[in-house]
């Protein structure tokens, strides 16, 4: 059951930060909210159904960092040491796009300027990301399954006549 929703919320998470990805009109701060708050209700589920421990929680990080990037300020030096700081799950070059496409939805808020972009995507030359922007919807995790001994013991199975297994010897 842990796998099932390991993978259900890891391709939650890869459907949605595409979205998010190629959508110019998706990317905003009142987007950034909705996204946190219902990420917090499907933390919250999990912690109701006792599945904390099975990684799906984990599975949705680079959302979560998508959602707080959408949500800080996006106009001082600080503000880029802070977002590069936050942002570990997410590439150089998903940052980027999404303060790209970055939307602001009322005159209180402003775009991010091209000045500041600049100055995230030298704090974050020294990384080494991969080159790829979205992330794989169909990436599958290795089904994992528990080995549980048996008590009873080789020496005690009668195999019979029947099954032609002559060739096996009991040593």
């Amino acid at each position: 059951i842990q796998q099932v929703f390991k993978q259900l919320f890891y391709m939650i998470n890869a459907v949605a930060l595409n979205n998010l990805l190629l959508r110019k009109d998706v990317c905003s701060w009142s987007t950034g909210m909705q996204l946190r708050f219902n990420i917090s209700q499907l933390e919250e589920w999990l912690r109701g159904k006792n599945l904390q421990q099975s990684g799906a929680a984990q599975t949705l990080e680079p959302l979560i960092q998508a959602a707080q990037l959408l949500q800080l300020k996006k106009k001082t030096s600080e503000d880029a040491e802070a977002i590069c700081s936050l942002c570990t799950s997410l590439t150089t070059q998903q940052i980027v796009k999404i303060l790209n496409l970055y939307t602001p939805v009322n005159e209180f808020e402003e775009r991010v300027t091209v000045a500041f972009i600049r100055d995230i995507q030298t704090h974050l030359q020294e990384r080494n990301d991969p080159p790829q922007l979205l992330l794989d919807s169909k990436h599958m995790f290795p089904v994992l399954f528990p080995f549980n001994p048996s008590s009873i013991t080789m020496d005690s199975i009668h195999l019979p006549a029947s099954l032609n297994l002559e060739f096996l010897n009991k040593v």
